[in-house]
């Protein structure tokens, strides 16, 4: 009997098996499907950045002392004097995720080629079936409490038949099927956030694509740098997070949109580099063979003989149009992945409309009648905790939560002022 069983090994759960390492009377068990540990790795495109500070790590804003901090790694990597000369707070993403491989490896709880086929109720507890990927063996393991970290999934706008799909490329596989781009004529990038963004300047920089007409087009208003104001940045804060779980659901939806700038914009940087590439290949009459659209949505791709055909519908105008592409690139952002196993549950538990089930501030699904083994979700949170559902930054404060209430006390104390700026109404003394 494990106290907790975490499905799924990205950053959230990962920092929720780190923290656990240092905490001896909670025991963890955590599966992924994958034979080992890799976070994007088809985006982990040379010369990016991650886009929050090297704090945002596995554990330091819980435990600074804990052996799996960022800084810790470089320590073990002997990196420590070159990162300190390197001067910078947002690192490579590259980095990133070798330090995520560092810490997985040395986290003895943690198991990768361990698929969870199967999780049922047996009344104080969970029993979890896992599958080993390669000998198909299952194992039942028993936990007082899951915790559900799958992650996400990309969402893809239109339906693409078999044929479609060889000419379209995710923007998760991009690494991986990059040479396939090679010969093509013609590029389509479509979306606008940072994955499209970082896609399009690979493919402008490219000596392998000065021949190709390359073109981006997405259905948002425009190609937005992220906002990066201090006073912004305190919607990811624990407060703000509290504050927003608290508001009626009609109004947590339609304050995400509001919320948008502060996660789904562009690195300045990276905008900067885009347009300084065009301008110099403008400089005597220089004309890039490039097409950029804004407020366009997709709305049907058709295979011709030599090409896609993509139809687009401008939203202001509420015209159509098409464009012609080789190859694709789907960087139309991603969705919760709610596994097929989660059925089991769904008769149980509330929800909030037919898509969002009712999460607590303790990340805890609500379920009709209350228990005291609980199912923890870091999965399908935009609409219960706001735009730092998926932000690095506040990982750890999820695992934090979420150990206070498997341990029914406050082992970590989390009354402690992070943001400057009130988010309730002012109380008179």
């Amino acid at each position: 009997m494990y106290d907790v069983i975490g499905i799924g090994i990205g950053p959230f759960n990962l920092g929720l098996a780190a923290l656990l390492e240092d905490i001896p009377e909670l025991n963890g068990l955590f599966f992924d499907k994958k034979k080992e540990f890799a976070w994007h790795p088809g985006l982990l495109i040379e010369g990016t950045d991650l886009q929050v500070a090297f704090l945002a790590d596995l554990v330091t804003m819980a435990n600074p002392q804990s052996r799996y901090t960022f800084l810790h790694y470089l320590h073990k990597s002997d990196r420590l004097y070159r990162f300190y000369t390197f001067n910078e707070f947002d690192i490579p993403r590259q980095e990133f995720n070798e330090y995520l491989a560092w810490a997985a490896s040395d986290i003895g709880s943690c198991n990768f080629g361990s698929e969870v086929i199967r999780v049922a109720d047996s009344g104080k507890h969970y029993k979890v079936t896992v599958k080993d990927t390669e000998s198909g063996s299952e194992t039942v393991y028993e936990a007082k409490h899951v915790v559900m970290g799958t992650g996400s999934e990309p969402f893809v706008p239109v339906e693409l038949d078999d044929e479609l799909r060889k000419d379209t490329i995710y923007s998760p596989e991009y690494l991986y099927r990059r040479d396939e781009l090679k010969d093509a004529e013609s590029i389509t990038v479509i979306g606008s956030g940072q994955s499209a963004a970082e896609i399009f300047s690979d493919l402008l920089n490219g000596a392998a694509h000065r021949g190709c007409r390359l073109q981006w087009i997405t259905r948002s208003t425009g190609f937005r740098e992220l906002e990066t104001a201090k006073l912004g940045q305190e919607m990811f804060t624990p407060e703000y997070i509290e504050y927003f779980n608290q508001l009626p659901f009609q109004e947590r939806l339609n304050t995400l949109p509001e919320l948008n700038g502060l996660r789904n914009g562009i690195d300045s940087a990276t905008l900067a580099a885009i347009y300084n590439n065009l301008y110099h290949r403008s400089i005597s009459g220089g004309s890039p063979d490039v097409y950029i659209q804004s407020m366009s949505e997709l709305t049907h791709v058709e295979k011709k003989k030599e090409h896609c055909q993509l139809t687009f519908k401008q939203r202001q105008l509420d015209e159509t149009f098409q464009v012609d592409s080789q190859k694709v690139i789907l960087a139309t952002g991603f969705k919760p992945h709610i596994p097929e196993w989660f059925d089991y549950f769904k008769d149980d538990i509330e929800w909030e409309d037919e898509k969002r089930f009712k999460v607590s501030d303790d990340f805890r699904l609500v379920f009709h009648k209350e228990r005291e083994h609980h199912f923890f979700t870091l999965t399908n949170l935009d609409h219960s905790h706001g735009t730092g559902a998926t932000n690095l930054k506040l990982s750890a404060y999820r695992n934090q939560k979420i150990i206070n209430t498997i341990l029914g006390r406050e082992y970590y104390s989390l009354k402690k002022k992070a943001a400057f700026q009130q988010f309730l109404p002012a109380k008179k003394n």
